[in-house]
């Protein structure tokens, strides 16, 4: 049976753990490193306000808000990886807990995926149960208004057949009333938004579903899955639990325009209600491996591995999303552990990866098969 509240504690060290594994960095750290300099203070941006936005679209702009202040720049030699809570070491614990999971800086399919993996791995976590994860496409601004277009004669065309309130939600908002055909499972031949899709959005889409299907993450396709506010574009998806969506994610690149300049935006947020008193701080274990990695072969195989790693629990981070070498071995350098885990195309098709030294340089190959024993018994 699915619980109805969960302690702050456990859900903020948990976060922290699949964090670290996943290759994501808490937002408050950005926070702590600016420190002392001179922040500007900016507001919600004006472009806002003739926006109607969901409750999920709200924690978003209040995350880019937080972000925008700390006058950070992603790049695509570096996106940032970041995860956010609401949740505080030393205060109170919230009514309603907020996790976030964002890729910023990057429009490849793997930030989509390595989103979805940290969400998956967390709600299992969690709750003890598969969850089920549902994903769609939505497209880009073109495939929404063509999508938009297609919605507005459905109504036209079915009003006599559908239920009033869906008929007159339609005259003001095509995509508010497809969520009201939905729920009242009127949505049999409503027009799906895949079927819609510019050739960008389709080539983003399929080649998510194929890194999906290649890491072995479970998904199922949903067609009647939309994203209704002008905060969302192309890839959506929630995560399930029996029958109560505790997670929902989209790439929202259109949407950081409000907040400055625009950037590749892959997010996800989950909420649950929250019990306890003054939140404790999760502990950071002593890293004693850094995984670096470089193509698709290698990041396949490490998205696969780090669920592994972490119930294993080897002390262990990684940084999945950040493509350059030279970039992984630099930030394995300032986090300070002791062995590099290195794997190359060459590696990942031989199922090997190579452990180095970093005090004596010396390297050993490594088969994949037994390697978490092998890492241990090194630790």
């Amino acid at each position: 049976m699915m619980r109805d509240t969960i302690p702050a504690d456990e859900l903020l060290h948990k976060t922290s753990a699949i964090g670290q594994y996943y290759g994501f960095v808490p937002l408050s750290s950005l926070t702590a490193k600016a420190r002392g300099t001179t922040r500007k203070s900016v507001g919600y941006p004006e472009s806002l306000a003739h926006l109607s936005l969901d409750p999920v679209a709200e924690i978003v702009a209040s995350f880019l808000k937080q972000f925008q202040q700390l006058e950070s720049a992603p790049s695509p030699r570096q996106p940032l990886f970041l995860w956010h809570t609401n949740i505080t070491p030393g205060r109170p614990a919230p009514k309603k807990a907020v996790v976030q999971f964002h890729a910023l800086g990057t429009d490849r399919t793997l930030s989509d995926a390595i989103v979805i993996r940290a969400l998956i791995a967390l709600a299992r976590d969690l709750f003890h149960e598969e969850p089920i994860v549902r994903i769609n496409s939505m497209g880009d601004k073109e495939t929404r208004a063509r999508y938009a277009r297609e919605l507005t004669n459905f109504f036209k065309k079915r009003g006599s057949t559908l239920p009033e309130e869906c008929v007159n939600c339609a005259k003001r908002d095509s995509f508010e009333a497809a969520e009201l055909a939905i729920a009242h499972e009127y949505a049999d031949d409503l027009p799906a938004p895949t079927e819609h899709l510019s050739d960008a959005s389709r080539k983003h889409f399929e080649d998510l579903l194929e890194y999906l299907e290649m890491t072995e993450t479970p998904y199922e396709l949903t067609r009647n899955l939309i994203s209704r506010g002008s905060a969302w574009s192309d890839t959506c998806f929630e995560v399930v639990i029996g029958d109560r969506r505790v997670a929902w994610g989209s790439r929202y690149n259109d949407f950081t325009r409000h907040f400055g300049t625009p950037m590749s935006a892959m997010g996800a947020v989950l909420q649950f209600p929250s019990t306890g008193t003054i939140v404790t701080k999760a502990k950071s274990p002593r890293l004693r491996f850094s995984f670096v990695h470089i193509g698709d072969e290698a990041k396949r195989v490490s998205i696969r591995l780090a669920e592994d790693f972490r119930k294993a629990r080897v002390a262990l981070v990684q940084n999945i999303g950040v493509e350059s070498l030279t970039e992984q071995i630099h930030l394995a350098e300032r986090q300070n552990s002791p062995y590099l885990l290195i794997m190359g195309r060459k590696e990942a098709l031989e199922n090997t990866a190579i452990l180095r030294n970093r005090a004596t340089q010396e390297e050993t190959i490594l088969p994949l098969a037994g390697i978490i024993d092998r890492l241990k018994a090194v630790a």
